[in-house]
């Protein structure tokens, strides 16, 4: 989609070949229709504090992770770890947040336990995201019970949720701008799930790049976090208290 260049810098991770980084569709992280967003920015600074040549596709959040396995796609962002990604993927993390069970008022439901319980609620979730531990919990059981619809974004979601096809849906801070929209504030109601914030951060793929490399580019995020080029970014999108609670927190080893 968009190939940049900067200067190569003296120090920093080798670029004696081209990247490919992976963005998807979602919400505040990147928009297709305006080519902006968190991660669009965050990119663009990696390629000028790296002095690489990164090339950004846009792809679905499935194909990212399938890519990063295989070592066909060097990056993506805004990803989320769990045992299994962890073989193949590590992570430089840059924001934390938490996630939000976002279900139509006349379902009658308050808690995430009602939802649960409610044999008739549907979820909806996009295919191949996974949440916080609690909202995980919860799309595994109702996996189980086949009571679960997937699709490739956000838009599907809240179309479906509008025309009651399902009950809920999982959101994150990203999702809120499209909450303002009257049609779909009016019909529900948020619930947030009593978990921690969850790191997201820099993707990278083991098969294609060396441990050695990745730590430079684990620098790099680090070094984007402590000069308050991350809490600009988050900024420009969001409250700043909101930005604060995002950028500020304790990365795990």
């Amino acid at each position: 989609m968009i190939c940049c260049v900067s200067n190569v810098f003296a120090a920093g991770p080798d670029c004696s070949r081209p990247f490919t980084l992976g963005l998807h569709d979602h919400g505040l992280l990147y928009s297709l229709d305006t080519d902006s967003g968190i991660d669009k920015d965050f990119a663009d600074e990696l390629i000028r504090r790296s002095g690489c040549q990164i090339k950004l596709s846009l792809m679905s959040r499935a194909r990212i992770w399938k890519l990063i396995e295989s070592g066909a796609l060097d990056f993506s962002l805004s990803g989320i770890a769990n045992d299994e990604r962890n073989q193949y993927a590590s992570f430089a993390w840059y924001f934390s947040n938490k996630y939000y069970l976002l279900v139509r008022k006349d379902a009658g439901i308050h808690d995430v336990a009602e939802f649960e319980q409610d044999d008739h609620a549907q979820l909806g979730v996009i295919r191949s995201f996974r949440y916080s531990d609690s909202a995980n919990q919860l799309v595994d059981k109702l996996t189980a019970e086949n009571r679960i619809s997937q699709a490739g974004g956000l838009e599907p979601l809240y179309q479906a949720l509008i025309l009651r096809h399902i009950q809920g849906m999982i959101i994150e801070p990203f999702d809120y701008p499209a909450l303002e929209e009257k049609k779909i504030r009016d019909v529900t109601t948020i619930i947030e799930f009593n978990d921690p914030s969850v790191p997201h951060g820099l993707i990278m793929s083991k098969k294609a790049l060396p441990e050695a490399e990745r730590k430079k580019w684990q620098a790099l995020v680090d070094e984007m976090r402590a000069d308050g080029t991350v809490r600009r970014i988050f900024e420009k999108y969001f409250r700043p208290e909101l930005a604060d609670a995002m950028v500020n927190f304790k990365a795990s080893p």
